[in-house]
């Protein structure tokens, strides 16, 4: 198999608005909705096939991403793009390989569709079953990287439901060939290639279109990128949306931790891969251990690469830290710099999460079990850990092959979105002839 670079014909259609942009946009909804329907009764066999020839061609491709993601990133360089946007932009032999290997794992995945969920019997003789069923036709919306087509397309696919897509104007070429992929993939299988479409515009009027509804052909929305695409999603869009706003995530030093645990996982949530959502941007330490933990852990961080930005306790102890002001507690980085203050135990570390925390992933750091399961109940955030980085807030690393997103909200969906967090159910009753009194 081969892919043809889309490079002209993806040019030609983003540097201008559609001619009629409403009408393309519906059509696609429309386009959408009527393989939905066709997904919705999809064999696993067929899925399974669809999302394994995706991977075959994702791999056989890879010259040609390579060379479409390098054009995107030179448009990026000459913007003037931080590091981290690059980064978050730039795909490699390794990333495709990992894309590639991604679409095989969710197709390894159990099919949730049809799933019996809980089944109960009623005194009158009625058999209840709640089943998974699909969503329906999820839109998502992102921005930068161009793995999120792969990611999404294969996570909506094997849940039978349809996608559109709307990648970011920076990964376009990237996305286009990647979203080729999934399509020859589809049509090898003898699904529609509709299933999964991708909006062939720059024009950011696309996105209000579909935040929108398509006419009722949407039943969700999953942004995926920076605060102000989150933010207007969720201030703009007339259906459903599965997102979180921020990534403010916390690793918190208890005083009875390891100090070469801690350092280990401080750095590793920090510095692994900054412009990650689930990267750590504040460092708490417990008072009790200042005196033989912060200086280390700060240390540790600078020689890693990463600016530290502390309190006034912070700076006494270890006083090559900048000062940290009110808004540095709120931040999302997504950059080498951290945010560090000392906070007197376990019930300051908590409040101080909540103040400032968007609910996204804290850890704590601890040889006290006790104090563990405290703070794994008491921080209402979507993802809590142990002894563990935050960086492990990742749909892969939970197992289900890839996420769609990290969901913060407390309907539906919460943390990584994958297979399951994209079906709904339904009640199937069976009865012997019953009539209600």
């Amino acid at each position: 198999m081969s892919i043809v670079s889309p490079t002209a014909r993806a040019d030609a259609q983003a540097d201008q608005a559609m001619p009629d942009l409403a009408a393309e946009m519906a059509a696609i909804g429309q386009a959408a909705r009527a393989a939905a329907r066709h997904m919705a009764l999809a064999t696993t066999a067929a899925k399974d096939a669809a999302l394994k020839g995706a991977a075959a061609a994702v791999r056989d491709a890879a010259p040609s991403i390579l060379a479409e993601n390098a054009l995107d990133v030179a448009d990026m360089r000459r913007e003037g793009g931080s590091d981290a946007f690059i980064d978050r932009l730039t795909l490699t032999p390794d990333r495709i390989e990992a894309m590639a290997s991604g679409i095989e794992v969710v197709a390894a995945l159990p099919d949730p569709v049809g799933t019996v969920i809980a089944e109960w019997d009623r005194p009158n003789g009625l058999h209840i079953e709640r089943v998974r069923t699909p969503l329906g036709v999820i839109g998502v919306i992102y921005e930068s990287r161009p793995n999120v087509t792969a990611d999404a397309g294969a996570l909506c696919l094997k849940a039978g439901n349809a996608a559109i897509l709307r990648g970011g104007s920076d990964s376009f070429r990237s996305s286009a060939i990647i979203h080729g992929c999934l399509a020859r993939g589809l049509a090898a299988a003898g699904l529609p290639t509709e299933a999964v479409q991708i909006v062939p515009t720059r024009d950011r009027a696309a996105v209000g279109e579909m935040l929108a509804g398509l006419g009722g052909n949407v039943d969700v929305i999953v942004p995926r990128g920076g605060k102000s695409l989150v933010k207007r999603v969720q201030d703009e869009a007339r259906v459903p949306v599965f997102a979180h706003l921020e990534g403010v995530c916390h690793v918190y030093v208890h005083a009875a931790a390891d100090l070469a645990m801690a350092t280990a996982i401080a750095v590793n949530a920090k510095m692994r891969r900054t412009s990650i959502c689930g990267a750590a941007e504040t460092l708490l330490v417990d008072r009790a251990v200042v005196d033989s933990h912060l200086r280390p852990l700060v240390e540790a961080l600078q020689a890693a690469g990463c600016i530290v930005r502390g309190d006034q306790a912070t700076r006494t102890a270890a006083p090559n830290v900048e000062e940290a002001t009110d808004s540095d507690w709120s931040c999302e980085y997504l950059d080498a710099i951290i945010a560090v203050a000392v906070v007197d135990g376990l019930e300051a570390a908590i409040d101080h999460i909540e103040r400032y925390g968007s609910h996204h992933t804290d850890a704590i750091v601890t040889a006290d079990p006790t104090a563990a399961e405290k703070f794994l109940a008491e921080v209402d955030s979507a993802i809590v850990l142990h002894n563990a980085s935050t960086q492990f807030a990742d749909g892969g690393e939970f197992g289900m092959g890839a996420e769609i997103g990290i969901a913060t909200g407390r309907m539906h969906a919460r943390g990584p979105v994958g297979v399951e967090q994209l079906t709904s159910f339904k009640y199937r009753v069976r009865g012997s002839g019953q009539v209600r009194p």
